[in-house]
């Protein structure tokens, strides 16, 4: 099976590298992680005649609620689990290893922001003792550990004011949605030398509103041109980015692709409207090519947009971990 080393080390340009990097851990996966086995078996498909990454069945993201995707003998280091409200059932992503998340997401992020150790995080989250089975707070409690300045401060908007304007560094304001917004209408911060990114909707906390106006909301408040986002979930290793606009944009291990959402076999050309599905080959110890309940549009470059979920699909998201 392809090694760590060999996934971390593909160039974003390098399609044909990609594949056949997708190709050899699909084929591992295929026999090594039973719920993706069983799946691969009920739609017909033989794995030894898969020879595209296009014909990779993808896995619905719903089986990390039911089954056990794991494909390793050994247990593993943590089980990463998303948020959910009363009466829904969390999904459990069991890491084989932290050392490989913490290479995935350290990498993605100094593909888009360079070496954290330039900036300070600030993060609008619970803590990593409020909310321990949390991917996106175990990296930002990392993260700001590489920063070497920032911190933790959910609830505290008076001591981050307070301690954002005396840090002299770069600063990364990094924020579940509702707690942006609602730092926005009570101290409307002009804030300087500052990137706010958001982790997503606002999932039941506050009205849903287009993406396109929270951002206005949100730059008007803050004084600001853009305002960045961060595409992850619990379901993945690895973590995209928007540097404003809501185009994403993946690190080179990671792609994404549009499905038409009556047929899910059925992939779509750039530009059309469908849901997304991911290969994120840092799945390794899990399964790398999930279908997701998310809608958007892939461009030719590989960047996409984020449009909504697919209709009925649960409300999911980062801001569920405020409790």
């Amino acid at each position: 099976m392809i090694s760590t080393d060999d996934i971390f080390r593909l160039k974003a340009d390098d399609a044909a590298a990609f594949e056949a990097a997708a190709l050899e851990l699909f084929r591992f996966q295929a026999e090594a992680c039973p719920p993706y086995r069983e799946y691969i078996r009920r739609i017909g498909l033989r794995p030894e005649r898969v020879g595209a990454l296009r014909e990779i069945p993808f896995l619905p993201i719903e089986l990390f609620k039911s089954h056990e995707i794991y494909c390793c003998t050994e247990p593993p280091e943590a089980v990463f689990t998303s948020s959910a409200t009363t009466g829904m059932i969390p999904s459990r992503h069991p890491m084989r290893s932290l050392a490989l998340y913490e290479e995935a997401f350290r990498g993605a992020f100094r593909t888009f922001y360079g070496e954290p150790s330039h900036w300070s995080l600030y993060a609008l989250l619970p803590n990593y003792l409020r909310r321990k089975g949390s991917s996106l707070v175990y990296m930002a409690d990392r993260l700001i550990t590489d920063c070497g300045s920032g911190g933790f401060y959910l609830d505290d908007y008076d001591t981050l004011l307070r301690d954002m304007a005396r840090d002299p560094k770069p600063k990364i304001l990094l924020g579940v949605s509702y707690a942006l917004w609602d730092l926005a209408e009570r101290y409307a911060p002009k804030l300087h030398d500052t990137v706010v990114m958001e982790t997503g909707g606002m999932k039941g906390y506050r009205e849903e509103i287009p993406k396109e106006e929270f951002h206005r909301i949100l730059c008007d408040a803050f004084g600001m041109e853009a305002i960045h986002s961060e595409y992850g979930m619990a379901e993945l290793t690895s973590q995209a980015y928007s540097s404003g606009g809501n185009r994403f944009r993946c690190p080179a291990w990671m792609r994404v692709a549009c499905r038409d959402v009556n047929d899910p076999f059925d992939l779509l050309p750039a530009g059309q409207r469908g849901g997304l599905n991911l290969v994120d080959l840092a799945n390794r110890w899990s399964c790398a090519f999930i279908q997701t309940q998310d809608v958007g549009r892939v461009d030719d470059d590989g960047s996409f947009v984020i449009e909504g979920r697919i209709d009925h699909a649960e409300i999911r998201g980062c801001n569920l971990l405020v409790q």
